[in-house]
Formats: C-alpha cells, sequence, structure tokens
C-alpha cells in the first residue's frame, strides 16, 4: 500500500468514525446545555441532575441510529476486504 493509500484509507476511517460517534455526542451536548441553561435560570446547582436524562437520550439515539451504524461499519469492512483481496 502506498503513501497516498494509506491517507485515503485513514481518512475513510476516520469518516466512519464520525458517522457512527456524531448522533450520541451531539445528543449529549445537547442535552446537557439545555439542563446547564435550565439550571441557570432556576438556579438548581445539583450536579447529578445531568447524568440520567443524558444517560436516557443517547440510550435512545444509539438504538435509532444503530442500523445507519451498522450500515456504515459494513461498508468499511467491505471496502477493508476489496483492499486485502487486492493485493
Amino acid at each position: 500500500m502506498s503513501g497516498p493509500e494509506a491517507i485515503d484509507f485513514a481518512r475513510q476511517a476516520i469518516w466512519v468514525l464520525l458517522e457512527i460517534a456524531a448522533p450520541a455526542m451531539l445528543t449529549a451536548l445537547a442535552v446537557g446545555l439545555t439542563i446547564g441553561l435550565l439550571q441557570a435560570l432556576t438556579q438548581i446547582q445539583e450536579m447529578t441532575l445531568v447524568f440520567v436524562p443524558k444517560i436516557i437520550a443517547i440510550f435512545l439515539v444509539l438504538l435509532i441510529a444503530l442500523p445507519l451504524a451498522g450500515e456504515a461499519m459494513q461498508g468499511m469492512m467491505t471496502n477493508i476486504a476489496t483492499r486485502i483481496a487486492a493485493y
């Protein structure tokens, strides 16, 4: 595998990683900001208040995004198998 092919493969792997991780990370960000704003507005300073809603929201998003993540990983694995078979 030459240098440009390795860089292309790494770029594709990073994009697949972002496709898989982005829904959960963006959900955690949105829920955290929302609850932080509510805490600031109501002046409730409970540190553990963020964790339960954030965990539930991430779990639901992962359930919804699981088929998309599986499809992205399957495409990457097909790409890997094709590259291995080519050499």
